[in-house]
């Protein structure tokens, strides 16, 4: 069963005029049809499907819309075209401490990311404490997140992230973020999921970890599917920048 459809999804975003403009023509513009050359394609046309248990990593340059498709897929942002469908409870590490406010505490900010996440207040209480013991910030769970260092952010975002039972894991960039021995717990945990089943969509530059911890991959380039299949193919193509022929 394919937890994860992507069918010809595209995402645009419309150029913002460098120079100045008067009132009359912002106010024209709300009634004048886009010139195609306003819209710049994130994504275009990205069809693929994950299937449930499956590891995928994503590959591509700065800015072929890999990060994208991730808010897409986790629905923090929707497609201008096609469609997405997520069969499944889906925790994301999309930024250093997305979804985390600075002002709560550590403790608080866990309380809110169960809470988002469909989790009863007894569901969150049973397994608060393996957050808290993962994480290694135990010390200062009842300060304000503002108070935390980045590494510490980091470490609370991934706890909770692995601690809440996901369907699907997506991980955008972290994995090389702290220290080593933190690498080398948060590897072994998402060794773990993914030996227990779960399904993993990570984006790395690094695709040293992704041949670590995927077993399939999809290249973009400009937003565009390039190229997907096994994990050692794609990133040989990708790597030595070879398009593979259209049948």
């Amino acid at each position: 069963m394919a937890l994860i459809s992507c069918r010809n999804v595209s995402k645009f975003f419309y150029h913002r005029h460098k120079s100045k403009r008067l009132l009359r023509q912002h106010v024209l513009g709300w009634f004048t049809p886009r010139s195609t050359e306003d819209i710049f394609y994130a994504l275009r046309d990205v069809s693929f499907e994950v299937a449930e248990g499956e590891s995928v990593g994503i590959v591509g340059s700065n800015g072929a819309g890999k990060s994208t498709l991730l808010s897409v897929i986790t629905g923090l942002a929707h497609p201008d075209e096609g469609s997405v469908e997520v069969n499944g409870r889906i925790a994301a590490l999309l930024e250093l401490g997305s979804g985390f406010h600075p002002d709560l505490t550590g403790a608080e900010n866990i309380r809110m990311n169960a809470a988002l996440l469909g989790f009863t207040k007894k569901e969150t209480l049973e397994m608060f404490d393996s957050i808290v013991d993962f994480s290694g910030v135990a010390d200062f769970i009842d300060q304000p997140l503002r108070t935390y260092s980045s590494g510490m952010t980091l470490r609370l975002a991934f706890s909770v992230a692995v601690n809440v039972n996901p369907d699907v894991l997506l991980i955008d960039e972290i994995l090389a973020v702290g220290d080593q021995s933190f690498q080398a717990k948060c590897h072994e945990r998402i060794r773990t999921l993914r030996d227990a089943g779960k399904t993993l969509l990570c984006v790395s530059h690094a695709t040293s970890l992704l041949t670590q911890f995927c077993d399939r991959a999809i290249w973009l380039d400009h937003g565009q599917l390039v190229m997907q299949g096994d994990i050692h193919e794609v990133i040989e193509a990708y790597e030595g920048r070879t398009v593979p022929k259209t049948p």
